[in-house]
C-alpha cells in the first residue's frame, strides 16, 4: 500500500495490536557491504527503543544519547492509542457527497490539511483527503465542478484502542500514512490519531500556524475566575490552580472537568447554564452541544485559588 491517491471505493488498511502476521517486514539494508543503514527519524526512534539490537558501538552510543535527550521515548512503549486519540465527537470529517464551497469552508475553518471522508456516517469511513490533492485536481475554484472525492482518497489505517503507540508508529511508517481511525470492538469509530499526536508524546507539544494560546486548557480571566476546557484532566487542573473541584463528590470514575459536570447533573448541560458546586464554586457552561460540554467558566469560592500560571 502506498501513499498515493486511490481509486474508487474504501481506502483502508487494517492493523491488529496482537496479530504478529500484520507486523511489517524489515526493510532490506541499502548498504550491506559496510553495515551502515540509512534511516530517517522513524528508524532512529525504533532503534532507540531497542538499544540491545544496535549493530555497532557508534549506533549504541547514538541510541543512549537519544534516550537521554528524549525521555519522552518511553511514552511510546507505555501509552496506548486510547491515551492520545481525539474522541469521535471532536473529529472533523468530510461527507463524500459534500459540495465544493462547503468542502473548502471545512478545510479553512478546521485549519487541517487532511481530513477523513465518510459515506453517510463516520462509522463508514472511506479514506482521507489531502487538501493539496484537491487543489492539484481542481484548483481553488470548486463552485461548479464534480469533485469526485472518492477518486482522490488516500488509505486510512484502522487500529484498536489498545495498540501500543510504538506499534502504531511502525504501522504508520510501513503503510506510509499519517492518519488512523480508532475502531472499537463492535467495528464503530471511537477516535482518530495522527502522526503528530505520536510525535508530541516524544518531543512535547508541537505548535504550528494553526495553534494559538486560545487552545490552552485553562487560563485565568480575572482573580478567582478561570476559563477551562472541559477536557482538562482534573488532577492536572487541581494541582496547577490550587483548589479542589472534587470536594464533596464521588470522583472515582471521573477524569475530566466535563465528566465532573456530567456527574453532578446526570445530563449534558446547555450553553449558558450555571452549575453550583457543593464547595461553593460556580461552573458556567460557555460552549456545549447536545452531546458534550466543551468549555466552562469556573468562579472559585473564597480565596483558595492561587495565582497559578495558565496551563496547556
Amino acid at each position: 500500500m502506498n501513499d498515493t491517491p486511490s481509486g474508487s471505493g474504501p481506502a483502508v488498511a487494517i492493523a491488529s495490536a496482537d496479530d504478529p502476521s500484520h507486523s511489517p517486514e524489515p526493510s532490506p539494508d541499502p548498504c550491506p557491504e559496510n553495515g551502515h543503514r540509512e534511516r530517517g527519524l522513524f528508524g532512529r526512534l525504533f532503534d532507540a527503543l531497542s538499544p540491545a539490537e544496535a549493530e555497532d558501538e557508534a549506533e549504541a552510543s547514538f541510541n543512549m544519547s537519544m534516550q537521554q535527550v528524549l525521555p519522552g521515548l518511553a511514552n511510546l512503549r507505555r501509552l496506548r492509542v486510547a491515551d492520545v486519540s481525539v474522541p469521535k465527537a471532536e473529529i472533523v470529517a468530510i461527507p463524500v457527497d459534500i459540495d465544493g464551497d462547503a468542502l473548502m469552508a471545512l478545510f479553512r475553518e478546521s485549519g487541517f490539511s487532511r481530513l477523513p471522508v465518510y459515506d453517510e456516517t463516520l462509522d463508514h469511513p472511506m479514506g482521507f483527503l489531502l487538501l493539496k490533492d484537491l487543489v492539484l485536481h481542481h484548483g481553488f475554484d470548486l463552485d461548479q465542478k464534480d469533485l469526485a472525492i472518492a477518486s482522490m482518497l488516500r488509505p486510512l489505517l484502522f487500529v484498536p484502542p489498545s495498540m501500543p503507540l510504538v506499534v502504531l508508529l511502525q504501522k504508520m511508517q510501513a503503510e506510509r500514512t499519517h492518519m488512523a481511525l480508532v475502531i472499537d470492538e463492535y467495528g464503530g469509530v471511537e477516535g482518530l490519531v495522527t502522526i503528530e499526536d505520536l510525535l508530541e508524546q516524544v518531543v512535547g507539544q508541537i505548535e504550528d500556524e494553526h495553534d494559538s494560546e486560545n487552545e490552552h486548557l485553562w487560563q485565568q480571566e480575572m482573580p478567582l475566575v478561570w476559563l477551562i476546557q472541559a477536557r482538562a484532566q482534573l488532577d492536572d487542573l487541581q494541582d496547577a490552580l490550587g483548589f479542589d473541584l472534587t470536594e464533596g463528590l464521588d470522583d472515582e470514575e471521573v477524569d475530566t472537568l466535563g465528566g465532573l459536570v456530567f456527574l453532578m447533573l446526570g445530563r449534558v448541560p446547555a450553553r449558558g447554564e450555571v452549575i453550583s458546586h457543593p464547595a461553593g464554586h460556580e461552573l458556567e457552561v460557555l460552549e456545549a452541544d447536545p452531546r458534550r460540554v466543551k468549555r466552562l467558566r469556573v468562579r472559585v469560592a473564597g480565596s483558595k485559588a492561587g495565582d497559578a500560571a495558565s496551563g496547556d
